[in-house]
């Protein structure tokens, strides 16, 4: 069984997400802590990257600012290990294909799977070429977590029965981001994965506020949020672990008070 469908099992699920390297490693190791203990059930880690097709402006500039500060993927390892000796609750990388393949799959994986890297997302990889990864992973019990989007409607059954941990629900098109409003398109959809897969589904991209994070709640079985949580890393800096412990501790209150 899945590591990251058991946290799916008590109760609506909140993902929180934060980009690795940024401001520091230091920081980004206290914010996992911080955040694990504040009652996240799962928690994403961005791998910066040059050309972050899926992201808004401030995962963005987060990963163009842990390049710049010497981010590399072998530190990240390095951080997820001394991590993993008190934080235990699943944990998932937001990535590219190409820092996977330049760091050899084969190789990603393995270090991924010593360290306790429950999954991995790979948002520039399409559901027709996840074998590209998706063998790899496999062998050493990675989930790749498959994307369905409002536009995946007519393939999303097909995508959902081949979904690994939670099935990633983006709510609108677009990049990652802070929005005011969100289309409801994705609804839609996970009434269409329901009828075909056990999977869990997650709401991401654009959720910010504990009403939004409820509303998508009630449709969803959690909710992942980034950019609000970035953007308070980029306001407080090294000072921002009580504030994002803060916000995901109202987030997840929100999320489980959905029906």
């Amino acid at each position: 069984m899945s590591r990251i469908r058991d946290a799916f099992q008590n109760g609506k699920a909140f993902i929180a997400f934060v980009t690795g390297g940024y401001p520091d490693f230091e920081t980004t190791g206290k914010l996992v802590q911080a955040m694990a203990d504040a009652g996240a059930d799962v928690i994403e880690i961005g791998i910066p990257f040059s050309d972050p097709i899926a992201e808004g402006p401030v995962i963005e500039k987060a990963s163009a600012q842990a390049l710049s500060s010497g981010f590399t993927v072998d530190r990240l390892f390095e951080l997820m290990a001394r991590l993993r000796q008190t934080v235990t609750v699943p944990i998932v990388f937001m990535t590219y294909a190409n820092p996977v393949l330049a760091y050899g799959t084969e190789r990603f994986l393995t270090r991924c799977q010593a360290v306790g890297v429950d999954g991995l997302i790979i948002p520039d990889t399409p559901y027709e070429e996840r074998e590209e990864f998706g063998g790899a992973c496999k062998a050493h019990g990675v989930d790749l977590i498959s994307m369905v989007a409002p536009t995946s409607a007519a393939r999303a059954s097909e995508i959902a029965k081949q979904a690994e941990g939670f099935l990633y629900c983006v709510s609108s098109l677009g990049v990652t981001g802070v929005r005011q409003k969100i289309g409801t398109d994705i609804f839609r959809v996970i009434e269409t994965v329901k009828q075909c897969s056990s999977v869990p589904c997650a709401i991401g991209f654009g959720v910010s506020t504990p009403e939004q994070a409820k509303e998508m709640a009630a449709h969803a079985d959690g909710v992942i949020v980034g950019s609000a949580i970035v953007k308070l890393v980029a306001q407080y800096g090294v000072g921002s672990i009580p504030y994002v412990a803060d916000y995901v501790r109202q987030m997840k209150m929100a999320v489980s008070a959905a029906v």
